[in-house]
């Protein structure tokens, strides 16, 4: 577990392709679990720890997510992310096609609850929601592309569903079509960065994440620092 940020109110973690947010079927233990001993250990707490999760990552995917140590910080955090005032960008390896640079995607999603997936469409569908999303293509390599990418809607596998519908599924994701797994069972989708005003402080926040330790992510990385 590596952490990005702690102060009084909130602890941010960078976290892996293997980990989880919250306790599910697997019964393996979440992040929220892992932090209360860290935090207990830390701070040699008597009694029960709070950690509460504002927001959450699919398992396959890595990058920063914000957790909050009190209460009071949970509610507000809880009320930004409802008025859409906490900004994410994500980066993803995709499989290269031919589009267009900079590009806003807008489909109509479906979830389909048995098979823990959406579909996307052009129109609009019974049960579907809107979904938007903008993203910039950042570098390419012989049969990858990596995309910056802005999320305007939040919806079941959003970012996953759409980039599958224009040709671009994310490398290892086999659920949405690309033809391989990766090593690590994880999919090259990555929360790159956290942005919002603090709950309590009121001060600006902006948070990276550090792309994870394997070969295509340290060179597109490497490509990105030369060009800049």
């Amino acid at each position: 577990m590596t952490i990005l940020y702690e102060d009084n109110h909130l602890i941010v973690v960078n976290k892996t392709s293997s980990e989880i947010v919250q306790g599910d079927k697997t019964g393996d233990q979440p992040l929220s679990e892992t932090l209360k001993f860290y935090l207990k250990e830390k701070y040699q707490k008597p009694g029960n720890v709070f950690v509460g999760v504002i927001h959450r990552l699919d398992r396959p995917v890595s990058g920063v997510v914000v957790f909050a140590k009190t209460s009071k910080a949970l509610t507000r955090m809880n009320e930004a992310l409802k008025n859409h005032d906490i900004k994410k960008s994500y980066w993803a390896i995709v499989k290269k096609a031919d589009i267009e640079p900079v590009s806003t995607l807008t489909h109509y999603l479906v979830r389909n609850e048995r098979q823990n997936k959406s579909y996307a469409y052009d129109k609009e569908q019974k049960n579907s929601q809107l979904s938007i999303l903008h993203y910039k293509l950042m570098a390419t390599s012989d049969r990858y592309s990596l995309l910056e990418i802005d999320l305007e809607t939040g919806r079941h596998h959003q970012i996953r569903c759409q980039l599958a519908k224009i040709g671009c599924p994310i490398k290892g994701d086999l659920k949405y079509g690309f033809p391989r797994s990766n090593e690590d069972g994880g999919i090259s989708l990555h929360a790159r960065n956290i942005s919002f005003i603090h709950p309590v402080t009121k001060e600006p926040v902006s948070i990276t994440a550090p792309v994870p330790e394997e070969n295509l992510w340290k060179m597109f990385e490497a490509n990105l620092n030369e060009n800049n």
